[in-house]
């Protein structure tokens, strides 16, 4: 479970989140949304150890991401595309990964093959198109088959069967019992795909619990995301 609970975030006099607070749950794909600026990258940043907050808890199994013991087994994420040196060929970028997290080689094979790179692991990043360093950066984030997947804009660049093949696996990781938190900009995935949502507008929560209770008295989400956010 991932558990965000009363979090603040400043910057001398400016106030990036404000008390924000919500859950991910297990089995189930949280889509977290807001307009950007809102705090949306502050609060995953913070969950993922690179960012302290000035108050407030992001937990992870009850624990911050600096103190899991393996956290790599623990949690996944995707955060600013896939992180690989543009020299690097996928295969040795991701063999680069797994050795620094103490997982067995064969994972690299494994996971190249599970999001569709098979045929491209010898092919230097730098020749990847977009869509193709999402999943690069999607395989680094299942090396160690974690529980969590927390996950910044996944489809950006894909195509519709990407986008397609993109909200199977995050479905199936759900269904299995894992915890997806999703950040998108997209409405139309978010709706498709999101058991539960979270939206925060102005460093602040302005809603959140399942999608349907969400969106009640709407006529989509993109209508309830401007009512809530006052996004123009």
């Amino acid at each position: 479970m991932l558990s965000i609970t009363r979090l603040s975030k400043r910057h001398g006099s400016r106030t990036v989140l404000s008390d924000v607070t919500f859950q991910a749950l297990p089995g189930r794909v949280t889509g977290f949304v807001g307009p950007n600026g809102a705090g949306k990258s502050s609060t995953l940043r913070i969950l993922l150890g690179l960012d302290r907050p000035t108050s407030g808890t992001a937990l992870i199994d009850g624990k911050h991401y600096r103190d899991l013991p393996d956290p790599m087994r623990t949690v996944g994420s995707t955060l600013d595309g896939s992180g690989a040196h543009r020299s690097r060929t996928a295969r040795n970028h991701l063999a680069w990964v797994a050795r620094a997290a103490g997982i067995p080689r064969h994972r690299v094979r494994e996971v190249l093959d599970q999001v569709g790179l098979a045929g491209a692991g010898r092919t230097r990043v730098g020749r990847f198109s977009l869509g193709m360093g999402q999943r690069l950066g999607l395989a680094a984030a299942l090396l160690g088959e974690p529980a969590a997947l927390v996950l910044d804009e996944p489809v950006n660049g894909l195509d519709p069967e990407g986008i397609r093949w993109m909200r199977g696996l995050l479905r199936g990781h759900a269904d299995a019992g894992g915890t997806v938190l999703l950040s998108s900009h997209l409405m139309s995935e978010v709706a498709e795909i999101s058991d539960d949502l979270v939206v925060i507008a102005g460093g602040r929560v302005v809603a959140a619990g399942p999608l349907d209770r969400v969106i009640a008295g709407h006529a989509s989400l993109e209508e309830a995301f401007f009512a809530l956010t006052g996004a123009q």
